[in-house]
């Protein structure tokens, strides 16, 4: 049995303006924005930061929080 893909994910890596969820799947990768990830992406709401839904969903996953 696999284990389940956790990453990493974080509001505001270094070098960035601005706010929104970046991910990675291990720590020697770059940071990309969490639409690069259509497995993991959920549709924002209105008034919500970008990639909120999808934080949550991943935080449910027990992703890492850096």
């Amino acid at each position: 049995m696999s284990l389940p893909n956790r990453g990493q994910m974080t509001w505001k890596p270094d070098g960035t303006m601005s706010r929104v969820l970046y991910l990675r799947m291990k720590p020697h990768e770059q940071w990309r924005c969490y639409k690069d990830f259509p497995q993991y992406f959920i549709p924002d709401s209105p008034g919500n930061s970008q990639g909120y839904n999808t934080f949550v969903s991943l935080l449910r996953q027990q992703w890492q929080v850096m």
